[in-house]
């Protein structure tokens, strides 16, 4: 260090270069830290029971949380430590630095009451096993899978795939849905005046062909369990649906099977296709 300073005073081009290259350092060090971070979440790990893999994500939650909860206390702590160092180089104490963001911290910590909360509500939703990384959620009105839990904030991808940044504080209620889904269950009655076999085919069809329309919104191919024989006669096609999004049920393909069962009954209505849901 001695050394350093002795060439900074012969060489005030020295001492830009030196400030240059600190504050790369620390950029490229995070950079770095959050490349490999990433890799490790999405890092395929096989299982033992199985021989499927699935991501670290995936598999081990709690441990991809904590891992994004140390990146982000790392990059403060490099980003914190690499501003000292250059201060340093304009002739600032590092005792002067370190003490002063003390006593600032300390002062505007009454006003600063939104950030202890965040902080410390973070640590408890990670330790307490509320939320974990990869995880279908639903925080306040947003709903979407948990990409990251940090000191401040929480975010979430929703349908759209936007990010979307809430304020630790700001989680009340945690709604989660371990299963990634919903299930739709739709019961349609068959009155005896309809074909059984031409129904059998052409609402499945109905089923299928919005499926590759809104795959965003239902996630795999719907399920058929054929007519079943009870009071009345019924089908029933099961859905797996993004959280949130039963309008596109109860509206659009409702009113899909209507207008084709009104071709053989035209009585029909819509009070005989009932729709029930399950979170797996």
């Amino acid at each position: 260090m001695e050394l350093i300073n002795t060439l900074t005073k012969i060489n005030p081009i020295l001492r830009i270069l030196l400030i240059i290259l600190l504050a790369a350092a620390a950029h490229f060090t995070v950079k770095a830290i959050r490349r490999f971070s990433q890799w490790l979440l999405t890092m395929k790990i096989g299982s033992k029971t199985t021989t499927s893999e699935a991501s670290l994500t995936r598999r081990y939650p709690k441990i991809a949380t904590i891992i994004t909860l140390f990146v982000s206390a790392g990059t403060f702590t490099i980003y914190f430590v690499a501003i000292g160092m250059i201060l340093r180089e304009f002739k600032i104490s590092l005792t002067t630095y370190f003490a002063s963001a003390t006593v600032i911290g300390l002062a505007v910590g009454f006003g600063l009451q939104g950030f202890v909360q965040d902080l410390v509500i973070g640590l408890t939703l990670i330790f307490s096993n509320a939320l974990n990384i990869g995880e279908m959620v639903k925080l306040g009105d947003e709903i979407g899978n948990v990409d990251n839990i940090g000191l401040r904030f929480t975010t979430l991808v929703n349908l759209n795939g936007q990010r979307i940044l809430i304020p630790n504080r700001n989680i009340a209620t945690i709604s989660q849905f371990r299963g990634g889904c919903i299930r739709a269950y739709v019961d349609i009655q068959l009155p005896q005046e309809i074909d059984e076999k031409a129904i059998s085919l052409a609402i499945p069809a109905i089923a299928k062909a919005m499926y590759h329309q809104h795959k965003s919104i239902i996630l795999a191919t719907p399920e058929t369990f054929g007519v079943k024989e009870g009071q009345w006669r019924y089908l029933r096609i099961k859905f797996k649906l993004w959280p949130g999004q039963t309008k596109l049920i109860e509206e659009t393909f409702k009113e899909r099977v209507i207008q084709v069962l009104k071709q053989s009954y035209v009585d029909y209505a819509s009070w005989m296709i009932t729709v029930t849901y399950k979170v797996e």
